[in-house]
């Protein structure tokens, strides 16, 4: 990870305009300010989702269309603390559904509390953890004969590029099999009042949660950032429906990272692009899967219709 992690930064600071791979904020750390950050009342996006989970579990149940007495794998990517899966999982027990849970993430902390929590909650449930890189650990699971329901969930999606959506939903499908299902959790396209404030939000945690990657960079790789001179900016147009969000340099600065052996500058008012989040709707969904092996098979959305999820099948 550390190599990996010395090449993605070395690369993102050496571009023009500088960019931060997103998916370093993940440390222990940054697993638990985004926790706060899903609990936030700004934060819309969990509440959104969890509201279709606990409300419409029954339904998506259903379009998964499994044979109940039929052993099938559920697979998350990402699972995170299991918030708004566990609803799902309750349901699935309930109607005596024969199946592993099988959550996928690349951080170790978050798969450990996961599964300590569910020994809890949902003991009768058979937990298989997997840590590492989504593909590989869906590729090891390929040959296995049993249906498969890949939960893709929290709008992850939209921290890729559409070009990347695309290559990454291609990808999942053929480590798949026809029938399979893919269950993806997608933040829709709305005003700008709504969705600034998600990423921004007051208490900071947000903030704290994308200057963190600025800490883990000295804390690993040598770094001299001193964080206080880094704020975090929100940024979305309506038009094309994607959010981003900064790290901006409050002054002229250098910062030396030591294992790089390396100085950068920095202007003041300087951007580093550190995320993308794509809002959706139908019509953008179907390009980005009409190349794949995937067709929308189902959509539910909350009550305000801020957040859906698609299932989508695999043809």
């Amino acid at each position: 990870m550390n190599n990996q992690f010395k090449e993605d930064v070395l690369a993102g600071l050496s571009s023009s305009p500088k960019t931060l791979p997103s998916k370093y904020f993940y440390n222990e750390i940054g697993d638990d300010l985004f926790v706060k950050i899903m609990h936030s009342s700004e934060y819309y996006l969990t509440r959104a989702e969890l509201e279709i989970f606990q409300q419409q579990s029954q339904q998506i149940i259903e379009n998964f269309g499994i044979d109940k007495e039929s052993y099938f794998e559920l697979i998350e990517l990402g699972a995170g603390d299991g918030l708004k899966t566990k609803e799902l999982l309750k349901e699935l027990c309930k109607q005596n559904c024969n199946f592993a849970y099988l959550p996928v993430d690349i951080s170790q902390n978050a798969l450990d509390k996961l599964e300590e929590s569910l020994t809890h909650e949902l003991p009768s449930i058979k937990v298989k953890t997997k840590q590492g890189d989504y593909f590989e650990v869906l590729q090891s699971l390929k040959e296995t004969p049993h249906p498969k329901v890949v939960l893709f969930l929290g709008s992850n999606i939209g921290n890729l590029s559409d070009e990347l959506a695309e290559e990454f939903i291609y990808k999942l499908g053929s480590n798949l099999k026809t029938n399979d299902k893919l269950l993806l959790g997608v933040d829709l396209m709305k005003s700008a009042s709504i969705i600034i404030p998600a990423y921004s939000d007051k208490e900071g945690y947000t903030r704290d949660f994308n200057l963190n990657l600025l800490t883990r960079i000295n804390d690993e790789l040598g770094g001299q950032f001193d964080v206080k001179n880094f704020t975090h900016l929100a940024e979305y147009d309506e038009k094309t429906g994607v959010a981003k969000s900064f790290l901006v340099s409050t002054k002229e600065q250098r910062v030396s990272i030591d294992s790089l052996g390396m100085e950068f500058t920095f202007g003041k008012d300087e951007k580093i692009h550190t995320e993308i989040s794509r809002k959706y709707n139908d019509e953008v969904l179907n390009k980005i899967i009409a190349n794949t092996d995937f067709r929308i098979f189902a959509k539910l959305t909350d009550s305000k219709n801020y957040f859906a999820n698609y299932i989508l099948r695999r043809g």
